[in-house]
């Protein structure tokens, strides 16, 4: 807790402030900021938008109902990944074979995986990129893809949750792998569990029944380690988005959240 505590604080250094930044907060406003509803209008193309925030801030949990909200598909690179993979696209051959070598995706494969998956006909309206771009690079390479076709980020949504919180949230959660559904079994607890033990027996999806798992990294050491690239590599993108990024105060129950979510939609 210790380490956490130096990275929170670490972290909080280096962080823009919401003034500097431009962001709009949900409820207020530092500076001039454009209503969503105005963004997509002046967009014309697709409607893109981008979930940020360090893990454990929400993402997972508001992510379907944002997704059902704007009628456009939530998109993770690992899944994609994954997808591209076991349709043996182009792109996912060469991904396989440097996996299959134990080497790590490069960012010109990640690219081009999105690219292809942003062609789909789910993508028509547009798409809701969730843990992706993770470092300016990526940032700026995903904006001239997007260039190619005229369209361009819209929106951002910030998650903004203090990272001495994250730890109960990160240590109790629960996934559902086939659809990203995230539970929690403190804060958001599936049916299943009533008063038992959390397990694989007593953690089970709400809506399918599906065995529930958790990350391999979610854990609190590896947590800290997340943080600090969070902080270090990820958290500078939102000055890039400035004009069109969102705060929202994650570190909150989950109505009032998903209140402030609904707030940046509308």
């Amino acid at each position: 807790m210790q380490a956490l505590r130096r990275v929170a604080t670490a972290g909080t250094a280096r962080r823009f402030g919401a003034a500097g930044l431009g962001l709009a907060v949900a409820g207020g406003a530092y500076g001039a900021q454009k209503s969503w509803a105005t963004q997509c209008e002046e967009n014309k193309k697709k409607t893109v938008m981008m979930l940020f925030g360090p893990p454990g801030a929400g993402k997972g949990t508001h992510g379907p109902k944002i997704e059902e909200r704007m009628e456009s598909p939530s998109l993770s690179t690992g899944d994609m990944l994954r997808e591209a993979v076991s349709k043996g696209t182009e792109v996912g051959l060469k991904a396989k074979k440097i996996m299959s070598e134990g080497g790590l995706v490069n960012d010109d494969i990640v690219v081009g995986i999105i690219k292809d998956r942003i062609t789909a006909p789910d993508c028509s309206k547009g798409f809701i990129l969730d843990g992706f771009p993770r470092t300016i690079k990526q940032a700026e390479m995903l904006d001239e893809l997007l260039k190619q076709t005229g369209d361009k980020v819209g929106c951002v949504i910030e998650f903004n949750v203090p990272d001495e919180v994250l730890e109960e949230r990160i240590c109790g959660r629960w996934v559902h792998k086939a659809s990203g559904r995230s539970y929690h079994v403190k804060f958001n607890p599936p049916k299943s569990l009533g008063d038992a033990a959390p397990s694989v027996e007593t953690m089970r999806d709400d809506a399918t029944g599906d065995a529930l798992m958790q990350r391999p990294d979610d854990t609190a050491k590896a947590l800290v380690n997340r943080l600090q690239s969070y902080h270090e590599e990820t958290e500078p993108i939102l000055a890039r988005y400035s004009s069109v990024a969102h705060r929202v105060n994650a570190n909150q129950s989950m109505a009032k959240v998903w209140a402030a979510i609904e707030a940046v939609l509308n």
